[in-house]
């Protein structure tokens, strides 16, 4: 998927490129209880981001994705979009000088409602092929919308402990 409006014309190298943040959202659980949600991911290259969650009700998934990213201010603001396997959508805002991410979320019923089945990691077959099912459950606006913002709580170069993907791994 492509950089937007290209890699020649943009910082992405030097802003996103082998990238790795992890961060936190000050999210509440079903109760309205204040919970934080642990979240991080690597910039692999302008195609692939691979991630893991650690906290909230998505703890335990471990995935990669095809992304697009634009470039809203050079060195300042990049927009990540996404689309899940289990038909959720995902679309992240990184903003480099506040050290925040802002987020949208459009989760499929089947995630939101089976989040405990959209825990695994991506590269098991099995935990693949449940995640394509919850896809097809409930219709597009059945989507539970989730905007949220999170801090910044570590920003280092390389995978740390996330795997990097091949590029001929599927995505959807």
């Amino acid at each position: 998927m492509p950089v937007l409006p290209s890699l020649e014309d943009s910082t992405f190298e030097s802003d996103l490129l082998d990238r790795h943040l992890v961060y936190d959202y000050q999210a509440h659980d079903a109760e309205g209880n204040p919970e934080k949600w642990r979240y991080e991911f690597w910039v692999q290259n302008a195609d692939r981001m691979v991630y893991a969650i650690h906290g909230g009700p998505m703890a335990g998934r471990k995935n990669f994705q095809s992304t697009t990213w634009q470039c809203i201010r050079p060195n300042e603001i990049w927009q990540c979009n996404w689309l899940e396997e289990t038909g959720t959508i995902v679309s992240l805002v990184y903003d480099i000088p506040s050290r925040k991410i802002t987020t949208l979320l459009g989760f499929s019923k089947g995630h939101w409602e089976n989040n405990k089945e959209a825990h695994g990691d991506k590269r098991n077959p099995e935990d693949l092929a449940r995640w394509r099912k919850l896809a097809k459950i409930g219709i597009q606006t059945d989507r539970h919308l989730l905007s949220e913002q999170a801090i910044i709580l570590e920003d280092f170069w390389g995978p740390g402990d996330l795997l990097p993907v091949s590029m001929d791994m599927p995505t959807l």
